[in-house]
């Protein structure tokens, strides 16, 4: 049933699901053409209004208001894959598949960790998911146990369902500070959370630890892999179309290509652990320097990457190591690059034409204290299928839901996890982060989707208990 569920999810997405980059564009439009022809009210004819939304699609609140955003978000990635390509963290991954016994144990762990490093780092959560399905295949395999390939590669993507709860969570750590959420929102949202002229930011104690997080999060540790574990067909039933091989040898961007001559000074300096633990230890006093005066609840992306970065050089120990796995994680940064612009410029012509105020006022009529975070939530969903960045989403969909949570009386730390919980989600459905995991695993998209699909339904109900009790 499950398999059949995958194939008839696989080809609705493959008929109808573009490419990211053109939904981004297509999104763009339809709100160029709302905006001219349902916003800027009493603004005078078509052309007049066109020129102001032209103004606002690319000057300093449109489509560049996100480079800074953009680069955190790529370090994000870059950094916590470059970590989990280190070998003390290979190490770990290769003890940790050989614990499983069976293919349910199995699918289990791989969910379960994929998670743990998720909420630390989505990077990290990521492809430690997809090296530790890969390893935990190869190590039934060679012991003789039937792996269920597909199923382990959807147990190695579960950490993209609770990352935005974690500590690389886009729309919590955007809103940290002043600074951070001058960033992303719009100055107008940003001042009408100021209290006597001050908004001190939105501290992680009210979002990513608040009690219903955590309450939301630790869940998840326990639901998810017992789905994965429940999903598991018995040995003795799995076709073989469902015993997918996941690859033997290691993939060549995670190859160590060091052949251990020295060919000179530069050489040398480069495989040193000289340059990269200087640079390390820079960073930590930099870290420490920042929880001296702030505290670590104001953590925002920047410190995260400090701190993420000095690991990985610590552990990785030479510069050529490093450089060559952060290299391998660059190459996923190219949706970023080209989305977070257009995302931008939504943004920016949403709020100067006043579409972003209707839409508030709208949700604002229709919520109530008690649904509003459901609403926001449930949205939040359906938005990520076409926005497939946790942090785009947020510039977008972060002032509408602000402003709907004022207005009801919302705290905004509830309102920030009801869009993070929505976006988080429906990343079972979308496919577009799970690219490195597939390259690693060499299992299609189409193989995992029906047992991410159920995941989802039953991580929603969990989270919208969350969202309901709290």
């Amino acid at each position: 049933m499950i398999s059949k569920l995958g194939s008839t999810l696989s080809k609705l997405f493959c008929k109808t699901a573009p490419d990211p980059f053109v939904i981004a564009v297509g999104l763009t439009l339809l709100t160029a053409v709302l905006a001219v022809t349902v916003g800027y009210e009493g603004q005078g004819s078509v052309a007049d209004k066109s020129k102001l939304l032209l103004d606002s699609w690319r000057g300093g609140d449109g489509l560049w208001k996100f480079l800074a955003f953009g680069m955190q978000m790529c370090l994000i990635l870059v950094t916590g894959h470059a970590l989990a390509a280190s070998k003390p963290v290979r190490k770990m991954i290769d003890a940790l598949a050989r614990i499983p016994k069976h293919a349910g144990s199995a699918a289990a762990l791989v969910g379960f960790f994929a998670i743990v490093f998720g909420l630390i780092n989505w990077g990290l959560g990521l492809i430690v998911g997809a090296l530790l399905a890969r390893e935990v295949a190869r190590s039934l395999r060679s012991r003789g146990i039937r792996a269920h390939g597909a199923l382990l590669a959807a147990a190695g993507y579960m950490g993209l369902i609770g990352w935005h709860g974690g500590f690389s969570g886009s729309a919590p750590l955007k809103m940290t500070s002043k600074a951070e959420a001058e960033s992303v929102l719009p100055s107008s949202v940003v001042e009408s959370m100021t209290i006597d002229g001050v908004f001190d930011g939105v501290s992680l104690s009210q979002t990513v630890l608040s009690p219903m997080n955590l309450f939301v999060c630790g869940g998840l540790l326990v639901i998810v892999p017992a789905v994965l574990w429940l999903l598991t067909p018995k040995t003795g039933t799995m076709s073989e179309g469902e015993i997918v091989e996941m690859p033997m040898s290691d993939d060549p961007e995670m190859a160590d290509i060091d052949d251990g001559r020295l060919k000179g000074f530069p050489d040398w300096i480069e495989r040193s652990p000289i340059v990269v633990w200087a640079l390390a230890i820079g960073l930590l006093l930099g870290y420490w320097r920042f929880v001296d005066q702030s505290g670590v609840l104001r953590m925002g992306p920047n410190e995260i990457n400090m701190v993420m970065l000095a690991l990985g050089l610590i552990l990785h120990g030479s510069v050529r190591s490093y450089v060559s796995a952060a290299e391998d994680g660059a190459a996923g940064c190219a949706g970023i690059i080209l989305q977070f612009p257009l995302y931008a410029g939504i943004m920016g012509m949403g709020v100067s034409s006043g579409l972003v105020a209707e839409f508030s006022s709208l949700i604002g009529s229709l919520a109530t204290e008690t649904t509003a975070p459901l609403v926001t939530f449930m949205s939040a969903g359906v938005v990520n299928l076409f926005v497939p960045s946790g942090g785009g989403q947020w510039g977008i969909q972060g002032p509408i839901a602000l402003s709907t949570g004022a207005e009801v009386g919302v705290s905004p730390g509830k309102m920030i996890m009801s869009v993070a919980y929505g976006d988080q989600l429906t990343n079972m459905l979308q496919p577009f982060w799970a690219l490195p995991l597939l390259a690693i695993t060499r299992v299609k998209a189409r193989e995992i989707v029906g047992y991410t699909a159920v995941v989802m339904v039953v991580a929603g109900a969990w989270m919208a208990i969350g969202l309901l009790l709290f």
